[in-house]
């Protein structure tokens, strides 16, 4: 009876460190690299200090913190225009809007990236491995992709509509 006590405090111990730690690692926006990869270099760097005057404090906390937008929150998520959808951050183009599909789920949705628009890495922010979707010019937090969504790839490309701004023409 003393082992099973033992055995079910130390589970219990190691399950609440285990989401602190994951918290921590969230409040801090830890979703970079995997441990022991080398860092990624961007084209388009700035300081702290210069990407907050750049960007609005909600594009700031999304782009540079790995934050993600309330569902249903940007205008981007009906933009059903012909154009292309840039990087807040550095403007760099990273969807078209012949890729963009209404998922239902409250944020931008595409089946597909630009060529050489985005990079992504594994996130394990949330106790759960996903698949961080950032610009590969400057490194900004974009969303997640997932593998649930239309042909012709399969993959619904999440992604914060504040992370991105909006040019009508052709796409």
């Amino acid at each position: 009876m003393q082992s099973r006590r033992r055995f079910f405090l130390a589970g219990t111990t190691l399950a609440v460190a285990g989401v602190f730690a994951l918290f921590q690692r969230r409040v801090r926006g830890a979703t970079g690299p995997a441990a022991g990869a080398a860092p990624e270099t961007f084209e388009v760097v700035h300081t702290d200090e210069e990407w907050r005057r750049i960007l609005s404090p909600t594009q700031y906390a999304i782009l540079r913190e790995a934050d993600t937008e309330r569902p249903y929150s940007s205008p981007l998520n009906s933009e059903h225009r012909s154009g292309l959808f840039a990087c807040a951050g550095c403007q760099l183009d990273v969807f078209t809007s012949r890729t963009k599909f209404e998922s239902h789920t409250g944020w931008p949705s595409f089946w597909a990236p630009l060529d050489h628009a985005i990079a992504t890495h594994e996130d394990l922010s949330f106790g759960t491995s996903r698949t961080e979707v950032h610009c590969r010019r400057c490194g900004g937090h974009l969303g997640h992709v997932f593998d649930d969504g239309p042909k012709p790839t399969g993959l619904r490309y999440c992604m914060n509509g504040a992370a991105m701004t909006f040019k009508p023409g052709a796409a």
